[in-house]
C-alpha cells in the first residue's frame, strides 16, 4: 500500500475512533484490548495508531514490566486487575497475562504445573471479565521468521529502536520453533466462543494496523454522537494588564531561529506524522 493511499484511510478511520471513544464515554462502557505476538511483530506500533488522536485519560495503555518480588507472590492475574477500565475507559495491553503462556513458559520463569494452571484458568478467567460487563477483544500479531529478522536488523542499524532489542528479544530469536510451539497451545486453549483469538497478519505493518482497526471497530457496535459545532466564547480583554518582559524568566534558547537552507526540506519531510 502507498502511503498516501494509506494515510488517507488511516485519517478516516482515526476520525471514526473519535467516534467510538465518545460513545465508550457516553454509554460507559469499559473496553479491553489485548495485543500479543512475537517480538517485533508490530504490537507497539499499532497501539499507537489507535490512541493518537484519542484522549489519554479515556484510552489508557498498560505495558507492565518485569513483575515485582512482591508481585510475584500474589495471584498471577492480581497485577493485571487493578488497571482494569472503569466506565467509559478503553484499556490496551501491550502484552498482558498472556506472558505465561509465552515468555514465561518458554524462558522457563514458571513451573509446569503453574503453566498448565493458566491454560485451564484463562478461560474462565476471561468470562468472568465479561459478565462484569467488559468488552474484551484479543488479538494475535503473527509474523514470519524472514519479517522477524528482517526487523531485528533494521534495529540493530538504527541507533533510534537499538533498545527496543533486549537479550530477552534475542533469545526469543534463538527459540523461534519452541515460541512457535507455546503459541499453538495458548490459542488452542484460550480461544473461546467468549474471548476469541483475533490472529493477524502483521508482516506488512500498514496492512496490519489499518485491518486491526477496521475490526476494533466493527466490534462496538457505537453510534456517532459528536458534539455539536463549538463557537469560541470572546477572549478577556483587560487594558490595565501588562504582559512581564521575557527577560524576567528563563526562557530556553532558540537554536532553529534560523535554519540552513540546507535542512528546509529535511524539516519540511518530518512535517509528516512519525507515526504514520
Amino acid at each position: 500500500m502507498k502511503r498516501k493511499e494509506y494515510e488517507a484511510e488511516l485519517q478516516r478511520l482515526e476520525v471514526e475512533l473519535v467516534k467510538l471513544q465518545g460513545f465508550i464515554q457516553s454509554e460507559g462502557l469499559k473496553v479491553v484490548v489485548v495485543f500479543e505476538g512475537r517480538d517485533s511483530a508490530g504490537k507497539g506500533g499499532t497501539i499507537k495508531r489507535i490512541t493518537y488522536r484519542l484522549n489519554p485519560r479515556t484510552a489508557r495503555v498498560v505495558a507492565l514490566g518485569t513483575p515485582s518480588d512482591r508481585e510475584k507472590t500474589q495471584w498471577y492475574y492480581q497485577r493485571f486487575m487493578s488497571h482494569l477500565p472503569a466506565a467509559g475507559e478503553m484499556v490496551l495491553f501491550d502484552r498482558s497475562w498472556y506472558n505465561r503462556a509465552g515468555v514465561e513458559r518458554v524462558m522457563g520463569f514458571c513451573t509446569d504445573a503453574e503453566y498448565w494452571d493458566f491454560l485451564h484458568t484463562t478461560p474462565g478467567f476471561e468470562q468472568a471479565l465479561i459478565d462484569s460487563g467488559i468488552i474484551l477483544i484479543k488479538y494475535w500479531l503473527d509474523i514470519s521468521a524472514e519479517t522477524q529478522e528482517r526487523r531485528f536488523e533494521a534495529r540493530i542499524d538504527d541507533p533510534r529502536k537499538r533498545w527496543k532489542l533486549s537479550p530477552m528479544d534475542l533469545e526469543s530469536r534463538a527459540r523461534f520453533v519452541d515460541y512457535s510451539r507455546a503459541r499453538d497451545m495458548m490459542l488452542a486453549y484460550t480461544s473461546t466462543d467468549a474471548a476469541p483469538w483475533n490472529v493477524v497478519d502483521a508482516n506488512i505493518k500498514r496492512h496490519a494496523r489499518l485491518n486491526v482497526i477496521r475490526h476494533l471497530l466493527a466490534s462496538i457496535h457505537y453510534r456517532d454522537l459528536t458534539p455539536k459545532p463549538i463557537t469560541l466564547p470572546p477572549r478577556q480583554d483587560d487594558p490595565s494588564y501588562e504582559r512581564p518582559e521575557h527577560g524576567r524568566y528563563r526562557l530556553l534558547e532558540d537554536h532553529y531561529a534560523r535554519v540552513p537552507p540546507a535542512l528546509t526540506k529535511l524539516f519540511a519531510r518530518s512535517q509528516k506524522d512519525p507515526l504514520r
